[in-house]
């Protein structure tokens, strides 16, 4: 994925955008009023590239990037709107910050009922997710009828307590008289499959 080709081919003007990335190289605190200013400055359309990216999430993930000192990260997490979220949320696995760092924002994302947050939390930077937290996140994400092919590493990290906490939901669906997503049904099938 090229953010900076997809951005830049979008956005017709692009000095704010290369000015902002420049300060925050220099002057780090910056972030702070660059960052929820982002969406007004370049806009908050959908990119043609990456898809399912907005010019904002790229626009910000960038800015993310030249942060030398990842240590705003929460706190611009902790102040930021849902967009801002979301983008701090896609740009842990470019950043690689301490997993002190990355926990509990993912952990945050993921008690919300925010589909776009539990989607972004459930993403690469998942990884740093322990095996309980995971399984509530993929279960919310079944709950909230999120697309599993969103979920990362789903097949890898897939065990028994998944499988058996997926069956109980689809249980207590048919109970209620309603349907288990398609995919969620298909997860359920590879995991008895394979023993799990």
């Amino acid at each position: 994925m090229n953010l900076v080709t997809g951005l830049r081919a979008e956005l017709a003007d692009t000095v704010w955008l290369d000015t902002a990335l420049e300060t925050v190289a220099r002057q780090p605190a910056a972030i702070a009023r660059l960052f929820p200013a982002v969406g007004r400055r370049c806009g908050r359309w959908m990119l043609k590239e990456p898809p399912g990216w907005s010019v904002d999430d790229a626009a910000r993930v960038l800015l993310l990037t030249r942060l030398q000192d990842k240590s705003e990260i929460p706190q611009l997490y902790r102040h930021g709107d849902a967009a801002e979220k979301r983008a701090i949320l896609r740009a842990l696995p470019l950043l690689e910050p301490e997993a002190d760092t990355v926990t509990p924002i993912l952990e945050d994302a993921l008690r919300t009922n925010d589909a776009r947050l539990v989607a972004a939390a459930l993403g690469p930077a998942a990884r740093h997710l322990d095996a309980a937290a995971w399984r509530q996140g993929v279960l919310k994400a079944v709950f909230m009828q999120l697309p599993l092919d969103q979920v990362a590493d789903l097949d890898e990290r897939a065990d028994t307590e998944l499988s058996v906490m997926l069956a109980g939901l689809a249980e207590e669906r048919r109970a209620a008289g309603r349907t288990m997503p398609a995919d969620a049904e298909a997860l359920i099938q590879r995991l008895q499959e394979r023993g799990q």
